[in-house]
């Protein structure tokens, strides 16, 4: 009887799994395998937010296993020891998995490929639209600018129809696995893999969202029958929930984007029978699809600006207290401290204030972005690599398509135009609450004696000096060769 090993990775679903549709295609018994391997200080360590909804979306995803009439095996290490003796233990027939593109996992893979080369390693793709070696320039290059890759994909949308789930899933018995794996390969439980938190944090940020496939779907679902069509506007709007609020599921694969593409388009042919809100969504899906292109053609943006330039850029050099600071919520600028304390809150941060952010980290406060990457890599539930580092690089101006350096996002201006009534604001800075709408964007210029009566922190930097200061600083490099 064939067995076939299927990997989970992040792809942690049943619907449109390459890996697991052609496992069950090919083999009569299928073995779904998860190993955790943290690869200390590796780009692909997933920080603590990302370990809580793991945890979650492990235990959902053994339940929809169940359901389908098999197991999850769990196991802890370096898949490049586990998988080949498990297949070896098992008589496995084949190993199958989804691709991935950050450059340690496509190192990791082919070293597994060759040490499965006697049973047979099977790899699809599944967690991006299109491969990236097939989404070049005409002369061969890949893309540095968004718009061009937009246009040269645009019209291959919305692309192939997803996989369905599969109803059953034929897998070895508890007791024949136990029998084989008995001394030889030692499983775990969800729980021994520890993901969760010694404190209650994990549990607070949890409460904001539902995890797992079936959640994921149901999001897609009410978003797209309600929010979507204003979604061009809403999006920019922190105190809305004017987002899709998918990213964390996408990070995890329980849900793929070509079924959100697919859902978005029901049934129309192309992008331009698309509603504004729409189109500008599912440019939102390729925005992330660019940053998996820019990771895999230039794998040292992880941590290296793409932009040489900025090798030389004279960042501060003491700034403890100041990252500390931001990322604790007390800069004493509003709707940067209201952005830091949702993140650690909920582990998210709306879009448009994670551009605030890391803005006044890099520009006003002369912080590496190397240090506000690492820190939402490890708070952010969507802590996705490439679309981590790409965004970091895009505030920083050093990355493909970046905004220009001397583009300072202003944080009193940004909350005045897209938190207009201070709702934003109040809800995650509370010692605000009473502020006047004219002052709740920057208390420091209320009367002195208001001011003094408030419990808020006075601001790290005066803004327009600090701003002088980064365009000063770009000023000394700006001319050097890239």
């Amino acid at each position: 009887m064939t067995l076939g090993i299927v990997w989970f990775r992040q792809d942690l679903r049943l619907s449109d799994n390459a890996a697991l549709h052609a496992a069950l295609h090919d083999c009569e018994r299928v073995l779904p395998v998860f190993i955790a391997d943290d690869r200390d200080g590796t780009v692909s360590e997933i920080g603590a937010a990302s370990r809580v909804w793991l945890h979650a979306s492990l235990n959902a995803l053994e339940n929809d296993l169940k359901e389908a009439g098999s197991t999850l095996l769990v196991l802890s290490g370096d898949p490049l020891k586990l998988l080949p003796r498990l297949a070896k233990t098992l008589e496995a027939d084949g190993v199958y998995w989804n691709r991935s593109y950050d450059p340690v996992t496509c190192e990791r893979d082919k070293s597994v490929k060759e040490a499965l080369h006697s049973i047979g390693a099977n790899s699809y793709l599944a967690n991006l639209l299109f491969e990236p070696v097939k989404t070049l320039k005409a002369d061969g290059t890949p893309y540095r600018v968004f718009t061009p890759y937009w246009k040269n994909l645009m019209g291959s949308l919305p692309g192939e129809k997803p996989l369905a789930a599969p109803k059953n899933i034929p897998s070895p018995t508890p007791q024949w696995l136990g029998k084989q794996l008995k001394n030889t390969i030692a499983v775990d439980s969800i729980d021994e893999l520890k993901l969760q938190p010694a404190h209650d944090w994990g549990e607070v940020m949890m409460a904001h969202w539902s995890v797992g496939e079936k959640a994921a779907q149901k999001r897609l679902k009410d978003f797209l029958k309600s929010d979507v069509q204003s979604y061009k506007v809403d999006r920019d709007i922190p105190s809305m929930t004017g987002t899709s609020m998918l990213s964390p599921h996408l990070h995890f694969g329980e849900i793929s984007p070509r079924q959100i593409i697919s859902a978005t388009f029901n049934k129309r042919k192309s992008v331009f029978d698309l509603s504004p809100g729409e189109e500008t969504f599912v440019k939102e899906v390729v925005w992330r699809e660019f940053a998996h292109n820019l990771i895999y053609q230039f794998p040292h943006t992880v941590d290296s600006p793409l932009d040489e330039r900025f090798n030389q850029f004279p960042w501060a050099s003491k700034y403890d207290d100041s990252l500390k600071a931001w990322q604790q919520g007390n800069t004493g600028i509003p709707i940067v401290d209201a952005g830091m304390r949702q993140l650690y809150a909920t582990g998210w941060m709306h879009n448009r204030v994670r551009m605030v952010v890391a803005s006044f980290l890099i520009k006003n406060l002369l912080i590496p972005w190397q240090e506000g990457e690492r820190w939402f890599r490890h708070t952010l539930v969507d802590a996705d690599v490439a679309s981590n580092a790409m965004g970091w690089q895009w505030a920083a101006g050093s990355g493909a398509d970046a905004a220009p350096f001397f583009r300072v996002f202003n944080p009193v201006l940004q909350g005045e135009k897209f938190d207009k009534e201070g709702a934003y604001v109040r809800h995650w800075v509370p010692e605000l609450e009473s502020v006047a709408n004219k002052f709740v964007h920057k208390p420091w210029e209320l009367p002195r004696e208001e001011r003094d009566a408030l419990d808020y922190a006075k601001p790290l930097v005066d803004l327009k000096k600090s701003r002088q200061a980064a365009l000063d600083a770009f000023a000394e490099i700006k001319t050097a060769k890239s």
